[in-house]
């Protein structure tokens, strides 16, 4: 053969090779386009750099947290020079909130760690001098009532420094740091509620199972029965009306199934006035303007929530920021004194959101941050609402996420019971949600019966069903999700966090066969032990726990049965177990102790004990861990079957 044939039949098998390699990178790229790129898992769960902004009561300063590192610390910026002061030194992520308290000083608590996670109190100015401890080194705890100094020198605190099971108020010096006890607590007060301008004219106490609205129009006078209501009604002070010092404005559902805003007398105890109400809706939340003293909107949740104004100056204010922001939920975070100028937190299913300082009187608005920078909109999955009707015929609600460009057929699951109770799931973005259907699961999450929002009737539902119908609302969502053809029935998973975390392993023994493995992550394993860990300072509320948990002297056959820790005989599918050795909520030994009896009845398990808890200053590290221990569990045990 003649070189130049010789070469010109090389060049054609290499231009052959080159253009099988060019169509298999662009099939893989079509491909990965079209299932979506595997996200890296520290992707989705990056600790905020910059976040919880704060304006100042003059709306002249802009404080926020900003993380370098493992070194988190509070800043203030001078919103009229723009000029940025790092106001604390520290070498750890340690601070867990923070707020004003006048137009110079701010108070934030740090951490001290341990596994009570009991925090000390500062105060600093704005300037980063005059640090002062507000608290002491003992195990007491404390909380400020009102986020705004009296007479320029004095919070009103609650601290239970006196007696561990009870919080007394007391009235603290900033400047000297002395206490005086303002409202001494007889035992069974569980509430103090202060007007807005921080003086102590409400109360909460209780029975253990009934509670009572305790009320006062001067700190001169002594508390007096205003109202009483079993712990399953619901009656949530919003604000005490300022020129009306006898009127509460309250979330009530006393003689109503359905949350709704009221004007309730404390004089007489009685509702004078509804200020919304909907049979169909359920209010969970409302915002008083301190400036204009009147209510500018309620909140109320179905499958997402909705603003309900009784204000037009609110309806207005949200109204511009629909439009600088559109195509998002829009909450404000923060204001000024005057209501002026707003800190304004956005996201929505598919997008953790970013914060904007909005200057409503130029309406004018800056982007902040983002929440979560390393997350891509058209890389998220859309969070669906769904319903069904359980066994005994009561509808139950959740939501439905399915996994990027994939048919909703036939897919592997995983269900997602929520941490509670008395909690429930809403729509919004969920970086475990989104994590667990970018690696290709359809997500399934249930608000079960006992879930808040639905209604008295439907929370009630689930008092005494930890082991029973709470269990069966969510085999009957899975068995739902089978009839539709969107389940393969021999590949789906159940895991949760908290009590989540024990639906998941109470379901995979009271519903044998229905899950291919399953996990918990710092879930209750033993009823009895849950009970007993009950601290001090939560005592007056123990008959309360009995009627929704059950109780540990009267009801010892149905605690085990519910509890499982002592069914380890009938786990047969594979278990993925997370825990800290500072939790307080499960008892480590009793949780190290049922994973060595399900190995030695050959289950499968797979443990993984974390240093820290993810809310913990460590938490991004652990929650890498955590979810990335969770793939490995998931990918091996729902692989194709």
């Amino acid at each position: 053969m003649d070189r130049p044939r010789y070469v010109f039949l090389y060049a054609m098998i290499l231009n052959k090779r080159y253009l099988l390699l060019v169509l298999i990178v662009l099939f893989a790229a079509c491909k990965e386009k079209e299932q979506g790129r595997i996200i890296p898992v520290a992707d989705f769960f990056k600790s905020q750099d910059k976040g919880f902004y704060a304006i100042s009561p003059d709306g002249k300063k802009l404080s926020y947290l900003k993380t370098d590192g493992k070194r988190q610390n509070l800043y203030v910026e001078d919103l009229t020079s723009g000029k940025s002061l790092q106001i604390t030194q520290f070498d750890e992520k340690n601070i867990n909130y923070y707020s004003w308290v006048s137009n110079d000083e701010l108070i934030y608590y740090k951490e001290k760690g341990g596994a009570e996670r009991l925090s000390d109190i500062f105060i600093i100015n704005k300037n980063g001098g005059e640090e002062r401890k507000l608290s002491d080194n003992g195990k007491s705890r404390m909380h400020v009532l009102k986020d705004e100094l009296i007479d320029d020198k004095f919070l009103l605190v609650s601290s239970n420094k006196r007696d561990s099971t009870v919080f007394d108020v007391y009235r603290l010096n900033v400047r000297d740091g002395r206490m005086d006890m303002a409202a001494k607590n007889p035992g069974n007060i569980t509430d103090w509620i202060t007007d807005s301008r921080g003086k102590l004219r409400l109360a909460t106490s209780s029975d253990g199972v009934n509670e009572t609205l305790l009320y006062r129009d001067t700190e001169s006078k002594v508390f007096k029965s205003v109202i009483t209501n079993n712990f399953k009604t619901t009656l949530k002070p919003i604000a005490i009306s300022d020129d009306r010092p006898n009127i509460v404005y309250a979330i009530s559902n006393v003689n109503r199934d359905k949350n709704a805003l009221v004007e309730l007398d404390c004089v007489t105890g009685k509702e004078l006035k509804i200020l919304f109400k909907d049979d169909t809706l359920n209010v969970i939340d409302a915002q008083y303007s301190e400036s204009k003293k009147r209510i500018s909107f309620v909140v109320c949740e179905t499958w997402k929530k909705e603003k309900y104004y009784l204000d037009s100056a609110a309806r207005q204010l949200y109204k511009k920021l629909d439009k600088l922001l559109p195509g998002t939920e829009s909450r404000v975070i923060s204001r000024d004194k005057a209501e002026s100028i707003f800190i304004v937190r956005t996201f929505t299913d598919k997008n953790p959101g970013s914060y904007y300082l909005y200057f409503a009187d130029k309406d004018i608005i800056r982007k902040l941050s983002d929440f979560n920078p390393y997350v891509k909109e058209v890389e998220m999955c859309k969070m669906r609402p769904v319903s069904y009707a359980a066994r005994d015929g009561l509808k139950i609600q959740g939501y439905l996420t399915l996994p990027l460009n994939k048919a909703p057929e036939n897919l592997p699951v995983v269900v997602l019971p929520h941490n509670g109770p008395g909690l429930r799931n809403s729509w919004g973005y969920n970086a475990e949600v989104q994590f667990l259907a970018n690696r290709g699961y359809a997500v399934f999450q249930v608000n079960y019966r006992g879930s808040a929002g639905y209604g008295k009737s439907f929370t009630a539902a689930g008092f005494g069903q930890w082991g029973g119908k709470i269990g069966n609302d969510i085999a009957d969502g899975v068995k739902w999700l089978i009839a539709e053809k969107i389940a393969n029935p021999r590949r789906i998973a159940i895991y949760g966090t908290g009590f989540g975390g024990y639906i998941a392993l109470n379901s995979l023994y009271s519903s044998p066969g229905m899950f291919a493995c399953g996990g918990s992550n710092s879930g209750v394993i033993n009823l009895f032990s849950y009970l007993k860990a009950i601290p001090p300072f939560l005592k007056t509320n123990l008959q309360m726990y009995y009627e929704i948990i059950g109780n540990p002297v009267t009801e010892v056959d149905y605690m085990r049965q519910a509890s499982p820790v002592f069914h380890a005989d009938k786990f047969k599918a594979p278990v993925f177990i997370a825990q800290s050795q500072k939790d307080v909520v499960s008892n480590s030994a009793e949780v190290i102790q049922f994973v060595k009896e399900l190995q030695k009845r050959n289950v499968k398990v797979t443990y993984l004990e974390k240093e820290y808890n993810e809310s913990s200053t460590h938490g991004e590290e652990v929650r890498q861990e955590l979810y990335a221990g969770l793939e490995q569990f998931l990918s091996a045990n729902l692989s194709k079957k």
